[in-house]
């Protein structure tokens, strides 16, 4: 029996029309969460929808993506409808969307961003606002609802690690109607205690259900806080407003108390450690002070203290003698100096120098009367070729050779045929003008 071999192409294709012919696949409606999103430069939109166990590969081309009245980011929650089938190209199934719309917790998660924007760009997480926790703190207040897994996860631990510090419960709703009002009347409350930190949280939950920590008049309330604020909102993978906010974020309610205050048995360690290496501090520099006295009680200069005074006696001449070998030398120099300018020509002929510049400027003079000459000569000779091109081109110059120029009535008579007979010409000669009468024309 001969065996058929398929291509990779001919198998896709035969799975694609399965899918194809599928009717429920096509029309079909998903609820999931968006991530791995990418909007296209053409304008199609690619994503991955997940549940919290299962993911599919989506597409909304630019046609349907045109229609919607959000901007698609990671994590919306959004309802889709549209047609399941295979991309031959790899082999993989996925759902080419044509609808899509927020879903309830969708649209929170869009109030939540908003929020989280504005509440940046006027500089609310600004680290620069930051207070620092204290290290040792001894009155700790505590905003969170009075019962539940957070207030004892959060006393039990600050018992256990730090059991010298005083804890102040402000018992606040957490979630529902009415919270956001109690966490900010509370938070208010705490100012007027002698605290030295806050820690504002609550145990796990569903976004609906850590909405309180999410609302502006809270994260406002934070902000204006004198009292530094950990923040221990629901679990580690959760995030609230309140969390950017807030002076220090920690993972979970017992995570805050950790942050909070230090461990006593690690302190007490540390003071036991500070003590031993204080002692051992001690030790090394009595001992190093001890060999430094046994140094100097053996020392030379204690056995022979005149020995000392010796030895700077000693420099204290060699530095005389050579600083009087220095100024004799300095004034031996300042004598030749003045030697060779007393002998020097100048002095004894104050004149030289006087006559040998009258011997200069008389010199310069006569070159530059000579210049001056000769620019003069150059200058004239250039004025006689420039009159003689203008006595050429002079028209005047021209009836002096017997020439003269007719007019009539101002205008230059140059043809026979302009005048008539009768008509009273004006002749221009080199020397003077005359007034004719016309008697005869002709060529």
């Amino acid at each position: 029996m001969e065996i058929k071999y398929y291509t990779i192409t001919a198998l896709n294709r035969s799975i694609k029309n399965m899918f194809d012919r599928e009717i429920a696949l096509q029309n079909i409606y998903l609820k999931g969460e968006i991530s791995n999103f990418k909007h296209h430069s053409r304008g199609h939109l690619y994503f991955t929808l997940k549940d919290e166990n299962s993911r599919i590969a989506a597409v909304m081309f630019a046609s349907s993506a045109s229609k919607l009245t959000f901007e698609p980011e990671d994590g919306m929650k959004v309802l889709v409808s549209g047609r399941v089938t295979v991309y031959e190209a790899n082999g993989g199934y996925q759902i080419y969307v044509n609808e899509m719309n927020l879903d309830g917790i969708g649209n929170l998660y869009l109030e939540y961003e908003k929020l989280k924007k504005k509440l940046e760009q006027e500089g609310l997480f600004d680290k620069l606002y930051k207070k620092a926790i204290p290290r040792f703190p001894k009155k700790i207040g505590i905003i969170t609802a009075p019962t539940g897994a957070a207030i004892k996860d959060i006393l039990s631990t600050i018992k256990r690690r730090y059991p010298i510090c005083e804890t102040i419960l402000f018992p606040a709703l957490v979630q529902g109607n009415g919270a956001k009002e109690s966490i900010v009347e509370n938070l208010n409350k705490a100012q007027n205690y002698d605290l030295d930190v806050i820690i504002l949280g609550r145990g796990g939950g569903s976004i609906e259900d850590l909405w309180a920590f999410n609302e502006e008049i809270v994260a406002r309330a934070i902000f204006a806080s004198k009292i530094p604020i950990i923040s221990a909102v629901g679990h580690e993978i959760d995030f609230t407003i309140s969390d950017f906010v807030a002076d220090l974020r920690a993972p979970t309610p017992t995570g805050a108390a950790e942050m909070a205050v230090p461990n006593l048995v690690d302190l007490l360690n540390l003071i036991n450690q500070y003590k031993i290496r204080s002692n051992e501090s001690i030790k090394n520099i009595i001992n190093t002070n001890y060999k430094k006295v046994n140094n100097l009680i053996d020392s030379y200069v204690l056995r022979n203290p005149l020995a000392l005074y010796e030895v700077k006696e000693q420099k204290l001449d060699s530095y005389i003698e050579r600083l009087n070998n220095y100024i004799y030398k300095e004034l031996d120099n300042y004598k030749v100096r003045l030697n060779n300018i007393v002998s020097s020509y100048v002095l004894k002929n104050p004149l030289a120098n006087y006559k040998v510049y009258e011997e200069k400027l008389d010199g310069i003079i006569s070159n530059l009367v000579n210049n001056i000459n000769n620019i003069v000569i150059i200058n004239r000779h250039k004025y006689d070729i420039l009159l003689n091109k203008l006595e050429l081109l002079n028209p005047l110059s021209i009836l002096s050779k017997g020439y003269s120029v007719v007019t009539s009535n101002d205008k230059i008579i140059s043809n026979y045929k302009d005048v008539k007979l009768k008509d009273i010409l004006d002749i221009k000669l080199y020397k003077g003008n005359l007034k004719v009468e016309v008697l005869e024309k002709g060529e």
